[in-house]
């Protein structure tokens, strides 16, 4: 495999690292029961998952015509965190794969770093419970930067914080956000094919889509391959 020494891969962290849904499920059931509202499916959860918990309550409460305005949305975000985080890996799995992998990019060379739409605090804290956060030079989560995800912000402030040149980049993620982030920023990125998107993986734009996590080092290696 080609050396990745000076390349730096940033990772989406739900549905891409780890399948968080079962989690995100049970939190967001709690929100919407305490408002006399039916539960969201785990089919619409993996589906809404990537733009933040405040997203993820407006579209589970959308299914059942309820929109909340702004200050009613801030109470049900902070109480959708709390239940998320009391018993966050309660659920949650790591993909296979995924350890080998990112202990055989970083044998490689590369940096890894996380550029995710989760608050940063749950990011670590999700990681330490999995046992990944050894991995990771930088966790740049939303409320780390101005502009999240899909903005190019995002992703250049995480490539940023793990000490690498956009340049020098990869981006594995699992939806449109990580394509557009990636792209507007002038960097690969490559998808996995089980992650949480409404839209199949092969019809994002991504310059690879992945089946499993025993595929990306190689892949890794193909696109930061020196021109």
């Amino acid at each position: 495999m080609t050396g990745l020494s000076g390349c730096t891969i940033a990772f989406d962290l739900d549905g891409t690292l780890v399948d968080t849904a079962p989690d995100l499920h049970r939190a967001l059931v709690e929100i919407l029961a305490a408002e006399g509202l039916p539960p969201a499916t785990l089919a619409d959860v993996r589906a809404f998952v990537g733009l933040g918990a405040r997203t993820l309550i407006i579209r589970g409460s959308a299914v059942h015509g309820v929109i909340h305005d702004d200050d009613k949305l801030d109470v049900l975000t902070e109480r959708f965190v709390s239940a998320y985080a009391a018993d966050i890996a309660a659920r949650s799995v790591v993909w296979p794969g995924v350890a080998n992998a990112l202990d055989a990019l970083a044998a490689s060379g590369a940096t890894l770093c996380v550029c995710t739409n989760k608050l940063t605090g749950l990011s670590n804290q999700l990681l330490e419970a999995v046992g990944l956060a050894r991995h990771f030079a930088a966790v740049v989560g939303a409320d780390s930067v101005r502009r999240r995800k899909p903005h190019p912000e995002h992703y250049i402030a995480a490539i940023r914080a793990a000490k690498g040149e956009v340049g020098r980049s990869l981006m594995v993620g699992d939806s449109i956000s990580d394509v557009s982030a990636a792209k507007a920023a002038n960097a690969p990125v490559v998808l996995v094919s089980f992650g949480y998107t409404d839209t199949a993986p092969e019809l994002l734009g991504a310059d690879a889509v992945f089946t499993h996590y025993d595929d990306l080092p190689g892949l890794a290696a193909r696109m930061l391959e020196p021109a």
